[in-house]
């Protein structure tokens, strides 16, 4: 397939290098220029364009920027093929992206999401950190292999999504509609919790609405302070027990 990647983050790098590998052309950009993006995004094939391009054509488009700077891409989406295929990585922090109104009041952030871009969305790779996402892939023990939700409102597209999951090294649970994908986000317990197919589906049901909102800041309150605290981020084992304790 051709996929266009807008966001040359941490996770839009490993997603250009993984997806190119397998096979698929690949084209990724930033908000800056092509010669700008890492080269360990480029090293198995995938090409740096400039953003206006990212979408030429393609198959699927996977945006993978902050919540915040949805709107600033939300022109390069509309310019997709009618047909393709859109996939959302972004997650909401207010403490970082400002507050939206109605999130608060129980909004879906991806439902949101869907009435910016026009079209529908594919919910994925959202719930995992770089670290696990870097490290953590391919395991080939179902009790150490971590399972990623997917949503979507069209099956077709939802399948397309899950293929490529799976394609990026992780077993994938099918987690519903747009409208269910509070489940998976932050503060729930799914949310950068590394679990396995095994135990995915229930911690989807015990995500509460009310509650995820309050441990979401309590993440990023804790995570901050820790920064604050011993002058760096807390190292990926860290935020994982910090995560687990929380819930």
């Amino acid at each position: 397939m051709k996929i266009g990647i807008i966001g040359a983050g941490n996770i839009g790098r490993i997603l250009a290098e993984r997806l190119a590998r397998e096979g698929h052309e690949v084209s990724i950009a930033n908000s800056r220029g092509p010669e700008t993006v890492d080269a360990s995004a480029l090293s198995t094939g995938a090409t740096a364009v400039w953003a206006a391009d990212a979408t030429n054509g393609a198959d699927v488009v996977i945006v993978s920027v902050n919540f915040g700077q949805l709107p600033t891409v939300a022109g390069l989406v509309a310019e997709a093929p009618e047909n393709a295929v859109i996939v959302d990585t972004s997650n909401y922090f207010p403490l970082r992206d400002g507050e939206v109104e109605g999130f608060e009041d129980g909004q879906v952030e991806s439902e949101w999401v869907q009435k910016l871009y026009g079209r529908p969305i594919v919910k994925a790779w959202n719930t995992i950190t770089t670290a696990s996402f870097r490290d953590k892939a391919y395991a080939k023990d179902p009790a150490t292999r971590i399972a990623l939700p997917i949503a979507a409102d069209d099956d077709t597209q939802r399948a397309v999504g899950m293929g490529l999951v799976e394609e990026t090294g992780f077993d994938v649970f099918d987690a519903g509609v747009i409208a269910d994908t509070w489940r998976q986000q932050p503060g729930t317990p799914v949310y950068t919790n590394d679990l396995t197919a095994d135990e995915l589906p229930a911690a989807l049901d015990r995500a509460q609405r009310d509650r995820s909102r309050l441990r979401r800041d309590l993440m990023m309150k804790v995570y901050l302070e820790r920064i604050e605290a011993d002058g760096k981020e807390p190292d990926p084992e860290r935020q994982l027990a910090l995560t687990r304790a929380i819930f």
